[in-house]
């Protein structure tokens, strides 16, 4: 290790998740990496997530529980107090894996003109077993407007860029995450780390599922965004109906996430009929959809469970 290693700075955002904010600040806490801040941003809870957060107050940096106005309004007290070169958010009920910041570290230091780093994330569910390994790609700013999904609980940004980005814009509430790596993207490199390095947690109460409608309706807000905002607006040239088959995808996966099997298979095929490659790669999404619609929700686990069998999760 450096003598003088680089100072990473970790915002955990919290609001009402005492069943899972132990595992998340522990996640944190159980990092082998020396030279971490620790900041914690709860938005008021009324769970008994305020005595965990006291238990273990002279852990953190900096801390505090009051009412904002909303997730990026009091991620971004985080990241306004943050000190390190390298930058990272935890939301309450995802956790870090072991050595996730240590690799993010070193990816920093072997590829120093990546302004923002990601590795691949477990999908857990409330009792942390695993449903699935999110893969990304090696996606840079075009994959992202195609709204290629990079995981939030696995990326790390480099604190300038991130600055410059203008941390997260209050006026999106559910894709906040994909638009700011958008504008960070546009001042550099994403470099992918090809290792396992958080988990994110699939839950009832989860934005994704409680709310699935809504990722759906700021994808398509974000496409008029780019529309006119540079250098989107020239990237996006002759791609246009890519890049909005990709939205059309993203709200058909929410909505299926969501039980809206009907809207999704829907969505699925606005996406089909204005780009069909951007949408082919998730036939097997729309089969899922399918046997939902009909009522086959047993044919479909058997389905997903061979699948899982056949593809399963490798813990690297």
């Amino acid at each position: 290790m450096d003598n003088n290693p680089l100072l990473v700075t970790v915002v955990i955002n919290s609001f009402n998740q005492a069943s899972f904010l132990e595992q998340t600040i522990q996640s944190v806490l159980g990092q082998d990496y020396p030279n971490m801040e620790i900041l914690l941003v709860d938005g008021g809870s009324t769970d008994g997530s305020l005595e965990i957060i006291q238990r273990h107050a002279h852990r953190f940096n900096w801390w505090v529980s009051e009412k904002d106005n909303g997730q990026a309004e009091g991620i971004n007290k985080g990241f306004l107090r943050a000190g390190g070169e390298i930058v990272a958010w935890l939301n309450s009920d995802d956790y870090f894996l072991p050595e996730a910041v240590s690799r993010a570290v070193a990816s920093f230091q072997s590829k120093p003109d990546g302004v923002l780093h990601y590795g691949d994330v477990l999908a857990v569910d409330e009792k942390s077993i695993v449903i699935n390994r999110m893969k990304t790609g090696e996606w840079q700013i075009e994959d992202l407007m195609m709204f290629h999904i990079i995981n939030q609980p696995a990326v790390f940004m480099h604190r300038k860029a991130l600055e410059q980005a203008g941390y997260l814009d209050p006026n999106f509430h559910y894709l906040l995450d994909h638009h700011l790596w958008l504008r960070i993207a546009a001042q550099g490199k994403m470099v992918h780390i090809q290792e396992i390095m958080a988990a994110g947690r699939f839950h009832a109460a989860a934005k994704n599922v409680a709310a699935a409608s809504q990722f759906g309706e700021e994808a398509y807000r974000l496409v008029d965004w780019m529309k006119v905002t540079p250098p989107f607006k020239e990237l996006g040239k002759g791609k246009w109906n890519r890049i909005m088959a990709g939205a059309h995808r993203i709200n058909a996966r929410y909505l299926l996430d969501g039980g809206k099997p009907g809207l999704s298979l829907q969505s699925y095929w606005k996406g089909l009929t204005t780009h069909p490659t951007a949408v082919l790669p998730e036939l097997h999404r729309m089969f899922y959809a399918f046997l939902s619609l009909i009522g086959l929700n047993k044919l479909k686990h058997l389905f997903f469970s061979i699948r899982r069998l056949v593809r399963p999760v490798k813990m690297d």
